[in-house]
């Protein structure tokens, strides 16, 4: 019976701590402890005049629904905001107002613990006004580079509209650093007069244009309605020059824009007389009789079918049998040419030559043949006071040739090779034999000397011979 009752005065005392929550904040201790005393009272005599039976107590997962204070929704909506914060949560305890410590608790917890927990509004930093912030910067940031507008065409563009006011006679006729739609014109124009940032930007990058440029684009402004009515009044058959318009200007400044100038105004009306839009002008009207035909009216009389040639069979025929004549005769020519060079070279001498015992190889050029008939011979340019073997002025133009320019020799083994000794290479089949280097003589090789060609060409009966006796004497 002792046990059941500490246990109710136990419970007592939590819902007397809960309801003791709704009393004023400012409490005394020995208030605290009186009333508690009540209640334990009360609690026991309810236990033990109820027949002494403790009911089964229930126990649930919700909270106690109760009305909150304003100290409370304060710390609650502090801890809202700072679950939105990113990085580790914060838990602070919530003190409620009739559970403050005493005096005697505070020093127990001064001496146990000497960091406390910073209260909840120090903790919460705050990122996200920052951030706040940064994002309205952003769309300064953004528009100074929005679009393809310079300020040149911002300028151009206010000019235009100033003269015209009318935004399709601004996109036919003036002419922007890049091509803008009829819409984006609009768009800018819109943004120009009530974005106060977009205008903002613009003015400033329009107010750091150069004078010369400023005055550039003025000079490109349109012509107004009232400004073209004056120059209309000058008659088309007159010639005026510069001093009617210099005088036109000085009698209507207010009409014609600022940057007019006599030169200007000349070529306006010349445009205007040239479009007959003067006032003496009338287009005349094209007469409708028969004396003018229209395109499409002479399309539609043209019959296709006339058009159409007739094929003409009997020419067909005769010129496919001409063609097939043409085509085999040149196949005959092509046929015979090789039977004709035969012939050429036989009466001039320039084919290969028939060699005889004594020759070794010959060089052939285009006008000269030199016979090599000794184991080695000089190429070069005589002179008087030098004579060479070869000498290769006979050919042609020989000028940019050294007089020893080179030394063709035939050794044991059968084998010719040539050595360059002058100043300029000499080419071999195309290759380079710089001074001072030597290289193999093939029969047919190309042997070109400062543009001067020759053909190389060796007797392959005497020199089997030769390479017959070298092996002879080599095996002995």
């Amino acid at each position: 019976m002792e046990k059941d009752i500490q246990t109710g005065s136990a419970i007592a005392s939590v819902v007397g701590a809960t309801m003791g929550a709704s009393g004023t904040q400012s409490r005394s201790e020995d208030e605290e402890s009186t009333g508690m005393k009540d209640i334990k009272r009360t609690a026991a005599q309810a236990f033990v005049g109820g027949g002494g039976v403790v009911p089964k107590r229930r126990s649930s997962s919700r909270s106690i629904k109760r009305k909150k204070f304003d100290d409370e929704l304060v710390e609650s909506s502090l801890a809202k905001s700072s679950s939105r914060v990113k990085g580790p949560p914060v838990i602070e305890p919530i003190r409620c107002s009739g559970s403050e410590p005493s005096s005697n608790e505070k020093k127990k917890m001064s001496k146990s613990s000497t960091t406390l927990t910073p209260p909840l509004t120090m903790v919460i930093t705050p990122p996200p006004i920052a951030k706040r912030v940064k994002k309205s910067k952003q769309p300064l940031q953004i528009t100074k580079d929005l679009g393809r507008w310079k300020p040149t065409d911002d300028l151009l563009l206010i000019n235009a509209v100033l003269q015209t006011t009318d935004l399709t006679s601004v996109h036919l006729g003036v002419k922007f650093s890049c091509r803008f739609t009829l819409r984006e014109i609009q768009e800018r124009w819109y943004a120009l007069l009530y974005d106060p940032v977009i205008s903002k930007l613009a003015w400033q990058a329009m107010r750091q244009l150069h004078p010369e440029a400023i005055a550039a684009i003025q000079s490109k402004a349109l012509f107004s309605q009232a400004e073209e009515a004056l120059l209309a009044k000058i008659a088309s058959s007159s010639q005026p020059k510069l001093e009617v318009f210099q005088e036109l200007l000085s009698k209507n400044p207010s009409v014609f824009y600022p940057s007019r100038t006599p030169k200007s105004l000349l070529v306006h009306w010349q445009l205007l007389k040239q479009y007959y839009l003067l006032e003496d002008q009338s287009v005349q009207p094209l007469p409708k009789g028969d004396q003018v035909l229209n395109f499409s009216d002479a399309e539609q009389l043209v019959d296709d079918a006339k058009l159409k040639e007739n094929r003409d069979e009997v020419l067909e025929h005769e010129l496919m049998i001409s063609d097939r004549h043409q085509k085999k005769e040149i196949r005959q020519l092509e046929q015979e040419l090789p039977r004709w060079q035969v012939l050429v070279d036989s009466i001039t001498g320039m084919n290969s030559p028939d060699f005889d015992n004594q020759t070794l190889a010959a060089l052939r050029g285009r006008m000269v043949r030199y016979l090599m008939r000794s184991r080695e011979i000089t190429l070069g340019r005589a002179t008087k006071d030098k004579q060479i073997d070869v000498d290769l002025s006979l050919e042609g133009p020989a000028w940019k040739i050294s007089r020893k320019q080179g030394i063709i020799k035939l050794k044991n083994n059968g084998d010719f090779f040539i050595a360059n000794e002058g100043r300029r290479p000499i080419y071999i089949d195309g290759r380079p034999v710089l001074s001072g280097n030597k290289w193999k003589l093939n029969n047919n090789s190309v042997v070109e000397i400062a543009g001067l060609r020759f053909v190389f060409l060796i007797n392959q009966e005497l020199i089997s011979l030769i390479k017959a006796e070298a092996a002879k004497m080599n095996q002995q």
